[in-house]
């Protein structure tokens, strides 16, 4: 799909795609790469922090140290950052689907009906794989 490998382009700074430029281009595909191995990379180290957390407060925890109230606090937050790791975690398989779909050419283009979700839309959230309308008719559906 792409002419250029959009792995190797240097983009300039700021740079931000536009309607001007042919859809899916090299450079909106490599703008994209490049924003969501970045979110990636920071997920992950953030994910690990978390999981870190939560062995250095269990540790504490099953130490014995503080009273009742420690140990309930100590719980509550032990919670708290496995729900947040387990968000991460959601999220980071979100970004590797996307990554991959940028790989195999399909980015940008809607899992349901392989129209163009539009630039704006993924420039909004990177991670949309349905129109605004599809996505819209979805959540409809839902109710």
């Amino acid at each position: 799909m792409a002419t250029k490998n959009f792995k190797n382009i240097v983009l300039p700074p700021k740079y931000v795609p536009k309607k001007s430029e042919p859809y899916m281009c090299p450079e909106h595909l490599a703008y994209f790469y490049q924003l969501l191995s970045a979110r990636r990379e920071k997920l992950a180290d953030d994910h690990k922090d978390i999981l870190n957390d939560v062995r250095i407060v269990d540790r504490t925890e099953n130490a014995g140290v503080g009273d009742e109230h420690d140990q309930a606090t100590l719980e509550q937050e032990i919670a708290m950052d496995l729900r947040m790791s387990e968000r991460s975690a959601n999220l980071l398989k979100k970004i590797d689907a996307a990554l991959e779909r940028i790989e195999n050419g399909t980015y940008g283009y809607s899992d349901v009906s392989g129209e163009e979700i539009g630039l704006q839309r993924l420039l909004v959230r990177p991670l949309a794989t349905k129109t605004v309308e599809e996505q819209e008719e979805l959540e409809q559906n839902k109710k």
